[in-house]
């Protein structure tokens, strides 16, 4: 299909321009997308488009689909989906219930380059980016996949791979995710993840808006070198003046998220680090408890530990937020994330 056109590939003014060159009306692809993005992708299912033009579509164009490999149910209510890429590769994407909502966890690649110590999915290495198509496919195909697809109005790019690794898929997606004509989620529920490509981050805020999330893991860089090698191409200082340029809507402040370890990086001492680390930040932070798999060399902090932790983060004036790891008994939380071809 190399020569066809995907069409949930592009942008409205695309389209338009694309059936504009075949001699039809720009509406004829305002007319398609609102059928693509609502999860059809069968042009006969298209009722309100004419032969002529629908027999155009099967000769020049084509709708990228992912295979659902497996389901799986977690014990807390998320839920697993393992999809097949059309070139066999495999990626991951989670879904987690809130109090009145779904948040749907998205891979933005196959696989991952960043090789973060504590990080299942770096364990095998990077396969390719994401298509924003193949970005897309993940929330329509689950979508499809439940009762109330409506209730699914959160996204998190924080799945397998590193989404600014993949920047101009990401920005062509995020694009259409957040139109109208696309799929029209609020620019307020969407969050973009990432390990620090510092140049990137800036960047992001200025191609779309959405929120954004720093994966820190170590108040300094010494630490945070052992950890996730990116620091060694982009120390904390870079990243940290990266987040100051990120163009933050009033109100709205940076997701950093701390990963802690048992012994290595959940001291007390080190909670103080971090909280003069990101002085002078529009911060909230996250605390993630580490997931322990088998072939990870790390350990899960006790409760108190954590707590502790989270206590001098919140007297030195930060919001900061234990996150709930979801899907840990289906290897569907944070870091367990592991997309392998079967």
């Amino acid at each position: 299909m190399s020569d066809l056109i995907d069409l949930r590939e592009l942008t409205q003014s695309e389209f338009e321009e694309l059936v504009a060159s075949w001699g039809q009306a720009p509406f004829r692809a305002r007319q398609v997308q609102k059928w693509l993005f609502k999860g059809v992708a069968d042009f006969a299912a298209m009722t309100d488009i004419g032969k002529e033009f629908r027999k155009l579509l099967l000769e020049k164009t084509y709708v990228s689909r992912l295979f659902l490999l497996e389901r799986q149910h977690s014990a807390d209510g998320s839920e697993k989906f393992s999809f097949r890429l059309e070139d066999g590769a495999v990626i991951e994407s989670v879904l987690i219930p809130e109090t009145d909502h779904y948040t749907l966890c998205l891979s933005s690649q196959a696989g991952c380059a960043q090789n973060c110590r504590f990080c299942l999915t770096a364990q095998q290495g990077l396969h390719r980016n994401l298509s924003p198509a193949e970005l897309i496919n993940q929330i329509l195909l689950v979508r499809s996949l439940i009762a109330n697809p409506s209730t699914v109005t959160n996204l998190v790019f924080m799945g397998m791979g590193e989404p600014l690794a993949n920047f101009s898929n990401l920005v062509k997606a995020l694009t259409i995710i957040l139109a109208d004509w696309g799929l029209n989620f609020s620019s307020r529920r969407v969050t973009v993840s990432t390990a620090g490509l510092a140049p990137l981050i800036p960047a992001l805020g200025r191609a779309v808006r959405v929120n954004l999330a720093v994966s820190l893991n170590a108040p300094n860089d010494a630490l945070r070198r052992r950890l996730m090698p990116v620091t060694q191409k982009y120390p904390l200082a870079q990243v940290l003046e990266a987040c100051q340029a990120f163009p933050l809507p009033p109100h709205r402040r940076i997701t950093f998220s701390y990963v802690l370890l048992k012994g290595v990086n959940d001291s007390p001492d080190q909670a103080r680090e971090l909280a003069r680390l990101l002085r002078g930040q529009r911060a909230k932070i996250n605390l993630i408890a580490f997931n322990p798999h088998p072939d990870l060399p790390f350990g899960r902090p006790n409760p108190a530990v954590v707590q502790e932790f989270q206590d001098i983060l919140v007297q030195a004036h930060y919001t900061t937020m234990v996150r709930e790891s979801r899907g840990r008994d289906i290897s569907a939380a944070c870091g367990q994330l592991a997309g392998e071809a079967r």
